[in-house]
């Protein structure tokens, strides 16, 4: 099992831990806002689901079916996850809906808090694993994740806020009031996360910061061509596709392009590990004076 699947696998049982305590802190209360809570976390097991089995379709290597490899899955579970992020809040105004037909008063609200506290701590360790490793694995499910993760952390303190004032001011229709600002920012958070995902599907190009270092590094190894243009880039969760047209002197042998070639492959990939790189190689009459000029 990698890296990446094992901290899946973690989110799984963090999740299921998290979402008993959840649960419980809304059976000893019977408070709306930690219901909302409660069905979040419902999401997060889900999802965290969702994302275990994309991380392994992810991994499988490219086929003859899939000669570009499955790094994609990862996207489309994000995108899942979003859509599940905008049912809970749809779930959770429901029930917010309902708690203001009929405000009550809140049973055991210090247990209650109590609980729901020691799972928003759980969370927010875990949400910090999710960001940090997954950024470091390239892994979007993981990171989409660990956002989702963010966002409940910080709804999960507006609640535990706004449950202890209305306990003591007496307010019951805080209860509901606050259930549906949990589902206003759920929402919000589904469509970022879903937002990101697409960009990934869509074949979004790297960074105007990798995209400079990959031109930095093509110009200054290189040596021998006369120009790289037509770069075009794209990224698939951890793999990042580079392909351009480099310009050789018409005199240069295969031989020579080959090796002019390997050193830029090798020079990319030690910049971006894993990268997928395809190069065509072109005369000097074909050059455009456009893209990368080599030093």
């Amino acid at each position: 099992m990698s890296a990446t699947e094992k901290i899946a696998f973690g989110s799984i049982l963090v999740g299921l831990v998290v979402l008993a305590l959840k649960a419980l802190a809304w059976w000893l209360t019977g408070s709306v806002a930690l219901l909302s809570d409660a069905l979040e976390s419902t999401v997060n097991v889900a999802t965290a689901v969702a994302a275990l089995i994309a991380i392994r379709v992810a991994a499988k290597p490219a086929d003859r079916g899939h000669p570009y490899g499955h790094h994609k899955a990862e996207f489309f579970s994000a995108v899942l996850e979003g859509v599940m992020i905008i049912v809970a809040a749809l779930l959770i105004l429901r029930e917010a809906w309902h708690g203001f037909q009929n405000p009550r008063m809140l049973d055991a609200p210090l247990e209650g808090l109590l609980v729901n506290g020691l799972a928003s701590v759980l969370n927010a360790l875990w949400c910090w694993v999710l960001i940090s490793r997954g950024g470091r694995l390239k892994s979007p499910a993981l990171v989409a994740d660990g956002r989702h993760l963010l966002s409940d952390v910080i709804s999960s303190a507006g609640v535990v806020a706004g449950v202890t004032l209305a306990v003591l001011t007496g307010w019951a229709v805080l209860d509901p009031a606050l259930a549906a600002l949990v589902a206003l920012n759920i929402l919000w958070s589904g469509w970022k996360v879903m937002a990101s995902s697409l960009s990934g599907l869509m074949d979004e190009a790297v960074s105007e910061d990798t995209l400079a270092e990959i031109r930095a590094t093509i110009s200054d190894t290189a040596v021998g061509a006369i120009e790289a243009h037509d770069l075009r880039t794209r990224h698939a969760g951890p793999r990042t596709f580079i392909d351009f047209h480099l310009v050789v002197d018409g005199q240069t042998t295969v031989d020579a392009a080959h090796d002019i070639c390997d050193r830029i492959e090798q020079a990319l990939k030690r910049k971006l590990p894993g990268a997928f790189i395809t190069i065509h190689v072109e005369p000097e009459h074909k050059a455009k004076h456009s893209g990368v000029v080599v030093i």
